[in-house]
């Protein structure tokens, strides 16, 4: 197929879509006999990208694949066509996640020493409820407590491709800031935050190889 044929189709799929895309998805959106290359479809993602320069919305890579979304400089006059209340996530809620993007694999225990106060049932089943942590294992001590992980629905939530993209720590500001929503990320503003971070000694950890971290 023609590149000139491909690029309206990739462009109109991955904005009908209600997820990120990846580049095997787009592919096989094809017949095979007109299937292009996955070089051939990252070739125009590459295009599509550039013609974003001037416009309001941009094309990005997140962990599940690749998504427009409404540019940080325009958040604030989109956001006015929100007609249902934002999620407001409380300071113990955001220092949990922290604590998990960062120093994952980690066990409740570990992150109630690291924070110095209980972590509430509630604060695990709503992190686990929007699918931005999961058991990925046990650490192998008396009571093989659960190890929580991060997913690819948290990166994706927080515009992130991989974890190597967290912000260091020396990046982190204010943790009252974190509280993006999906469709529009602020780089300075979706990230975690690095609120005791201090070292916590670790126990030896056992994780089926099965399993991954994202």
């Amino acid at each position: 197929m023609p590149y000139s044929d491909l690029k309206p189709i990739i462009e109109a799929a991955i904005l009908a879509a209600g997820q990120p895309l990846t580049i095997a998805q787009l592919s096989e959106l094809f017949d095979e006999a007109e299937r292009p290359s996955h070089t051939e479809v990252a070739q125009v993602l590459e295009s599509l990208a550039a013609d974003c320069a001037e416009r309001g919305v941009e094309l990005v890579e997140v962990a599940s694949g690749f998504r427009y979304q409404v540019k940080s400089q325009v958040h604030a006059h989109v956001a006015r066509l929100w007609t249902e209340r934002q999620s407001k996530y409380s300071r113990a809620l955001l220092e949990t996640l922290s604590l998990i993007a960062y120093r994952q694999p980690i066990t409740r225990g570990e992150i109630e020493a690291v924070r110095g106060v209980a972590v509430s049932t509630n604060i695990v089943k709503t992190l686990e409820e929007r699918e931005w942590i999961r058991v990925i294992g046990h650490r192998d001590v008396p009571g093989r407590p659960a190890l929580y992980g991060t997913t690819r629905a948290f990166l994706d939530y927080f515009g992130l491709k991989s974890l190597d993209q967290l912000p260091t720590l020396a990046e982190i500001r204010d943790l009252d800031s974190m509280e993006p929503e999906l469709s529009f990320p602020e780089r300075e503003t979706t990230t975690a935050t690095a609120v005791g971070m201090e070292s916590v000694p670790l126990a030896p950890v056992e994780v089926p190889s099965t399993e991954t971290r994202q």
